[in-house]
């Protein structure tokens, strides 16, 4: 059971209760995962929101990319809601199978392309060590360009954020997966 309470408009200041309503009304209404939890502080979710939207559905990195950072961000993190939430979307969205194992149970990375093992080393070395290798970087920009790169790393921020909330209040699994759990 997560330490924090759902969010509900009367938990929250009457001066904040019509950008809660917003939200409500918004995509998703109150949801679940660690964007519910941001609604926590109304204004604070209505500016993250957006963002969230553009580097999650309208990014210029291709899906089967974006979900394999929410995975590696999630594996680096420890955050088993993300990892959970996000497994069978990577593995639909083209993600291998051998790289989730591998990434999941941390072992050695399988054969894959340029661009999967640069975002893999990407990520794990940022949250790692904090910097990212010129070689690595380099790669990912040959693929992406810059604006991708930005938009990627903009995505691997975020979903740490995320993770760290979600992380912070013990956020309940889904209820439904049939997929193995993160090992923390």
């Amino acid at each position: 059971m997560a330490r924090l309470p759902s969010v509900t408009r009367e938990g929250i200041r009457e001066d904040l209760r019509g950008v809660f309503d917003e939200l409500n009304a918004g995509p998703g209404g109150i949801g679940a995962g660690p964007m519910s939890v941001l609604k926590h502080s109304p204004e604070m979710a209505k500016r993250a929101i957006p963002l969230f939207e553009y580097v999650r559905n309208e990014s210029t990195v291709p899906l089967p990319i974006r979900e394999l950072a929410m995975l590696t961000t999630a594996r680096a993190k420890d955050c088993p809601y993300i990892w959970n939430r996000h497994v069978s979307l990577a593995r639909e969205s083209g993600v291998s199978r051998d790289v989730i194992e591998a990434l999941r149970d941390q072992k050695p990375l399988p054969p894959m392309s340029e661009l999967e093992e640069a975002v893999i080393t990407m990520g794990m070395d940022f949250f790692r060590t904090h910097r990212v290798s010129q070689q690595t970087f380099d790669v990912v920009l040959s693929h992406l360009g810059a604006q991708g790169l930005v938009e990627l790393t903009t995505l691997m921020g975020l979903y740490a954020m995320l993770a760290f909330n979600a992380n912070a209040v013990d956020l309940d699994m889904p209820a439904t997966t049939d997929e193995p759990p993160l090992p923390v």
